[in-house]
């Protein structure tokens, strides 16, 4: 598909820390604390069944994760298909150093289920303005049942 090749942009000019890094595992509560940090993150769910990722904007209430979707979007047309069990999903988010290459990395993976209580989907919706102009009527909740995340630190 395509020519050539890309050249990946340079990195910039911090150092990178001596000795390397190394991985250090998060405690859930970590994890939602730091996504709870972040404004955006990824959604990923299957379409006709093949992974399907989307960048989105996020909040995190009493441990869910909270996005908006359009109505006709693929990820609110399978939650909807998936009744009340929802449909399976992962939720990741980052904050990496593109020079220093630390930081960390938070996946929640759970059950994503459209918010159909009209005081709680107005809620939402008056707090997570979407990042698109996108129209984004449709509030939807991921429950996690897997939160799982890694810092990025420098070697000792």
């Amino acid at each position: 598909m395509h020519d050539e090749a890309v050249p990946a942009p340079e990195p910039a000019s911090a150092p990178v820390p001596p000795g390397g890094r190394r991985t250090v595992d998060l405690r859930p509560g970590e994890a939602l604390a730091l996504l709870a940090g972040v404004p955006f993150g990824r959604i990923v769910f299957t379409e006709q069944a093949l992974p399907t990722i989307r960048p989105v904007n996020h909040l995190v209430d009493g441990g869910d994760v909270i996005i908006r979707t359009g109505e006709g979007a693929a990820l609110a047309r399978r939650a909807r298909e998936a009744g009340e069990r929802g449909v399976v999903v992962a939720y990741e988010a980052d904050e990496i150093d593109a020079a220093t290459r630390l930081g960390w990395s938070v996946v929640v993976t759970g059950y994503c289920r459209p918010v159909t209580d009209p005081e709680e989907t107005a809620r939402y919706t008056e707090l997570l303005e979407p990042w698109t102009d996108q129209h984004r009527e449709q509030v939807v909740r991921i429950r996690p049942d897997l939160i799982t995340g890694m810092r990025l630190v420098p070697s000792d």
